[in-house]
């Protein structure tokens, strides 16, 4: 059966998996591009810039799980971009330019509709209105039998680990404190959810847990 997976989502080690102030300018928050730096070195995220070098081990490793068996994303608006309320207009078309890396149907979570987004590459966002159960219902059905990753921002994964409708995520601890900012996992109870770690591997950049929901 298709599994809904987080990979990749990055927390500070006080649990922030964004810093405060997210605007056009620093989308992750102030502070919160520091998270990934373990990442950004790693060769499946140079070859995503169009680069063909890059460090291997586990941390690229990890990396290039997220992109296995997956036939559909889903992503909260934060994730798609800064703008807040209804859509103004169709001008914002994302962060990463024309060409997203996703390369598949990217169902956004928003309560403001805005007709789909064709972006080269096949990448298609596609904007549901009712909720974490529809867009996940919608993605099931686009992924034709491959696993739905879900991207983020915080809230997302919150409501989507909160609903125990989040198979398997891998979490990425670095080394960094944020202060504030939006906190992944405060006042969820993941034992209680079904949630066990299953892997653990630290490296220099970062520490990589897994959880495991149990069926």
């Amino acid at each position: 059966m298709p599994k809904l997976r987080v990979h990749a989502f990055t927390i500070s080690l006080d649990g922030f998996g964004a810093g405060p102030r997210q605007d056009a300018k620093n989308g992750l928050g102030v502070g919160g591009e520091a998270l990934h730096e373990w990442m950004f070195p790693t060769r499946t995220f140079r070859r995503m810039q169009g680069d063909e070098d890059g460090t291997t081990g586990a941390d690229d490793q990890f990396a290039a799980r997220g992109f296995e068996r997956i036939g559909a994303w889903i992503m909260g608006r934060n994730m798609f971009g800064p703008v807040r309320g209804p859509w103004p207009d169709e001008n914002w078309r994302g962060w990463w330019g024309e060409n997203p890396p996703y390369h598949t149907p990217v169902f956004v979570l928003t309560r403001h509709p805005r007709a789909p987004l064709s972006m080269k590459g096949g990448t298609e966002f596609r904007f549901v209105t009712g909720g974490i159960h529809e867009a996940l219902d919608l993605a099931m059905k686009a992924a034709d039998g491959k696993d739905i990753r879900l991207g983020g921002g915080v809230s997302a994964i919150r409501q989507y680990v909160g609903a125990r409708l989040v198979d398997e995520l891998h979490l990425a601890i670095a080394p960094i404190l944020l202060g504030s900012g939006e906190h992944l996992l405060s006042g969820i109870d993941l034992p209680a959810l079904g949630y066990a770690c299953t892997e653990h591997v630290p490296t220099a950049a970062a520490t990589h847990v897994v959880l495991t929901r149990r069926q």
